[in-house]
């Protein structure tokens, strides 16, 4: 064994120590520069990412703004309730979660329904919830056992409630919650994203959907010192949230009421307006449905009811679907005819019962025709035959431009989505709906048609009811709307919706007191006289029929046709007619005559807006065999 001199081994050993010591120290040095880096350098950095780790900002989420009728009726309100909510990325076995909790709180299986729905709809990370409105011995229940249940607890929420339940739903509209597409769009805007967060819900549709931006109101935050693990300790500052906006409505919601009771329960809609201000009175569209069912996200079985009933409750029939509007067309005709110089008042023509044009014949509905006919008996009696010769005298062109005055055939500009547009027919609008050049083509024959209101003519119960109320008016447009203020809901004050004079028609008082005195005729001593005898005021009114499919000829009746192609029922009427206070137009789908099924609904809403009367029940039909 060879021995090393103890200088060497020494020399050796206080080198390694001298590495070893030089390596301590570089670490050492390391963390020394790490250490200033972090405390010094970075010490404003570090500082502010720890207190937003101890404070978290929670949203305050703004009571909704209410919804009331003209006379302070409630119709949306909010409430606050306890619900039980689930995280499903919390919770590992979601089924067995939700099994065991209904051993804990009733879970019935339309609640199930609607949570899966509601997970197909929303992000994983987002509470649920899967019971709503629990009682406080629901609660106390649930929280001797919260223990057992990860990722499941109590909220206590705001709730959007619809006192009326289906009374004016498809005006007011309803919130829901916000889905997937919403999200994105919301997401999108910085501003609109910082003011929902914590908001669950927004407005589907009516007015809820359109006034959501002063319905909402603004999100406040509450600052909150937490622990490590998240909990809050301590509140340390609050913003409150600023309510949203309530809206008091043109609406009369007694009068939406007796309405709805007239029509019972045959299909259809009506719209009455205030003709001097474009306040939307009553706006029914029938049936209709309970908005209380979508708060909490609608069940399955329920939504399945609503998208398959063959009566469409869903459909707004009132500004969405578009209809011939059968006779209620002819004043239009005549007072076009007089604006125009195509017609005098007193000009006549012989009715034999058919008009001939080339090889077709258009037939009267009177067998064997009603004489000699003047403009007032031609309304009074609804005479066919003079609007058949009256169209193909002025032409389609002359027709389109001046019934397009009235505003048929456009949107109304009603503070509402998804108004349809209707159709006025003219050449220009066949040439844009068909593609064929052979279906383009305008044919003198389709002209005749169009002047009973048939043919391609289709419009919206809204825009009938905004032409009679032009009429009403004098020729003045008001653009109609069914927002009469917006109130802040802190201060009381009140910003009025001011009436919107859209445009002023050119009609001659002597050529409008022509149409209203025929119009008083009908219901006088013509198609409506039977539904306003012994009415107390004086109204103004026309009956309309609409084919829904061409009989080709024959001769219509009723118990021969099925049910869903039965004509529909029209009315349009104002009144007092000397200072018209209310203009209306209303439709009973497959009702049969006008003057039968929808003459004596108008004559109950009348007479409880004007007169105060009560109806005892649904307004029953008249024996009537005309328009």
């Amino acid at each position: 064994m060879e021995f090393k001199p103890p200088e060497q081994e020494l020399n050796r050993f206080r080198a390694r120590v001298a590495v070893a010591g030089v390596f301590v120290l570089i670490c050492f040095g390391l963390v020394l520069s790490r250490f200033v880096y972090l405390q010094i350098v970075k010490h404003d950095y570090y500082s502010t990412r720890a207190e937003e780790n101890r404070i978290s900002l929670v949203p305050i989420v703004p009571n909704r703004g209410l919804i009331v009728d003209r006379n302070g009726i409630v119709l949306a309100r909010n409430y606050s309730a306890y619900t039980l909510e689930i995280t499903p990325s919390k919770v590992r076995n979601l089924e067995g979660t939700i099994d065991e909790l209904s051993e804990v709180i009733e879970v019935q299986q339309k609640d199930r329904k609607r949570f899966r729905k509601l997970l197909d709809e929303s992000k994983n990370f987002e509470s649920l919830p899967i019971r709503t409105r629990l009682t406080d011995t629901e609660v106390a229940r649930f929280i001797a056992q919260r223990y057992r249940f990860p990722g499941v607890e109590i909220k206590a929420r705001l709730f959007r409630q619809y006192p009326r339940g289906e009374l004016a739903s498809h005006a007011l509209g309803y919130i829901g919650r916000i889905n997937k597409k919403e999200a994105d769009v919301i997401e999108e805007d910085d501003e609109m994203a910082a003011n929902y967060r914590g908001t669950d819900h927004i407005g589907k549709i009516g007015l809820e959907q359109s006034y959501e931006n002063y319905l909402h109101g603004v999100t406040g935050f509450e600052q909150v010192e937490v622990d490590a693990s998240g909990r809050a300790v301590r509140g340390l500052s609050r913003t409150p949230p600023i309510p949203g906006d309530n809206l008091i409505l043109t609406m009369d919601a007694e009068l939406q009421k007796i309405v709805d009771q007239a029509f019972g329960e045959r299909r259809g809609a009506l719209v009455a307006i205030e003709p001097g201000t474009g306040g939307i009175l009553a706006l029914v569209s029938k049936p209709t449905f309970d908005p209380n069912l979508f708060v909490d996200g609608i069940d399955p079985q329920n939504w399945d009811a609503l998208n398959t009933s063959p009566d469409k409750p869903l459909l707004h029939r009132a500004i969405y679907s578009a209809y011939p509007p059968g006779s209620t067309f002819k004043p239009y005709m005549a007072l076009a005819a007089l604006m125009t110089g195509k017609r005098t008042p007193n000009q006549a023509i012989y009715d034999p019962g058919y008009y001939v044009f080339g090889n077709n014949t258009f037939r009267d509905d009177k067998k064997g025709g009603h004489g000699t006919v003047d403009m007032y008996k031609s309304i009074v009696q609804s005479c066919d035959t003079y609007y058949y010769i009256l169209a193909n005298d002025m032409g389609i062109d002359l027709i389109a431009s001046t019934i397009g005055q009235f505003g048929f055939g456009a949107k109304t500009g009603i503070d509402m989505q998804g108004e349809a547009e209707g159709v006025l027919p003219s050449p220009a609008w066949k040439k844009r709906r068909f593609k064929k050049p052979e279906q383009q083509k305008w044919y003198a024959g389709e002209t005749i048609s169009i002047g009973i209101g048939q043919g391609y003519n289709s419009y919206t119960i809204l825009q009938m009811a905004h032409a009679m109320a032009t009429v009403a008016a004098g020729g003045v447009m008001f653009k109609p709307h069914l927002v009469r203020y917006i109130e802040d809901a802190k201060s009381g004050k009140r910003t009025p919706i001011e009436p919107t004079p859209i445009k002023t028609i050119p009609i001659a008082p002597e050529h409008l007191a022509v149409i209203k005195q025929a119009m008083v005729g009908v219901n006088k001593a013509g198609t409506g006289a039977r539904a306003f005898a012994g009415a107390e005021y004086e109204s103004a009114g026309k009956t309309g029929t609409a084919q829904v499919y061409s009989l080709k000829g024959a001769k219509y009746k009723e118990g021969d046709v099925m049910m869903h192609l039965r004509d529909h029922a029209l009315f349009i009427a104002f009144a007092p007619v000397e200072n018209p206070k209310i203009a209306l137009a209303l439709i009973v789908e497959n009702g049969g005559f006008g003057a039968a099924a929808a003459a004596p609904i108008a004559r109950q809403v009348l007479d409880y807006y004007l007169l105060g009367k009560r109806p005892a029940g649904p307004a029953a039909e008249v024996d009537a065999e005309d328009e």
